[in-house]
């Protein structure tokens, strides 16, 4: 039985697609944890809504103006952020809420509210061959870029200030941060859908955090339980003829 599903070609991609993304979210999903911004993954997905929205208006590949608006979506709130007038969190409750009103709005002249569910909530059992190789590329791109820049983010994440005093580029290193979460953010929604993002990047993490010690040991059994759930619930909508 289990073999005869691996042979399905759309089972395939989405395995693959699945495990890629939860791999990535849950590393990106450890480094916002940990500074304490668990909602940034949702402020995010919400703004890329909004361009989603924007593109389907215009006439444009939709996730090219989601991926937009999510960048500048995090720039922004990165920027704010370092403002003393404004309070992060109201930053992104802001964001949050404008993003989401702006693609409601857009997706009602558009006329194309039919097809909203399938940016809410993601279409992972219908990815394409192009999907999941563009989702292999870009997921790559992250792991790779942070490995690359592993202990400058660690020291950034644990200890800002001292990690400034050290001579490393704070301000760079966040900006970049930020851009690799919104292309993350972008990425996972393809595929689980505006409104279960931050549970990817945030559910395997705080589990993790409880189960492990050190950053390292944390950032596996994150990875580990987002993988399995990312499979279990692939097999069990399979086998119980449900919604992924």
């Amino acid at each position: 039985m289990v073999l005869e599903v691996l042979q399905l070609g759309f089972m395939q991609r989405a395995l693959i697609a699945g495990v890629a993304i939860a791999i990535t979210t849950s590393v990106i999903g450890l480094f916002l944890v940990l500074r304490r911004n668990s909602l940034f993954g949702d402020a995010l997905s919400h703004v890329a809504f909004g361009g989603i929205a924007v593109g389907l208006v215009a006439n444009v590949y939709p996730l090219w103006t989601g991926a937009a608006f999510s960048v500048l979506g995090a720039l922004g709130i990165t920027k704010l952020r370092r403002s003393a007038k404004i309070p992060a969190d109201a930053t992104v409750a802001v964001l949050l809420a404008s993003g989401l009103a702006l693609g409601l709005l857009l997706f009602s002249l558009s006329g194309q509210l039919f097809n909203i569910s399938s940016y809410l909530f993601g279409s992972i059992l219908v990815v394409s061959m192009e999907d999941t190789l563009a989702i292999l590329a870009m997921a790559g791109a992250i792991l790779a870029i942070v490995i690359l820049l592993y202990r400058q983010l660690v020291y950034v994440t644990f200890d800002e200030e001292q990690a400034k005093v050290s001579g490393l580029p704070i301000s760079k290193l966040n900006y970049l941060f930020v851009v690799l979460a919104s292309v993350a953010v972008i990425v996972s929604m393809r595929l689980v859908g505006i409104l279960l993002v931050s549970a990817l990047i945030v559910i395997p993490n705080i589990t993790a955090l409880l189960l492990g010690k050190g950053f390292k040991k944390t950032a596996l059994i994150s990875v580990g339980i987002s993988i399995f759930s990312v499979v279990t619930g692939i097999a069990v909508s399979y086998a119980a003829n449900l919604p992924p």
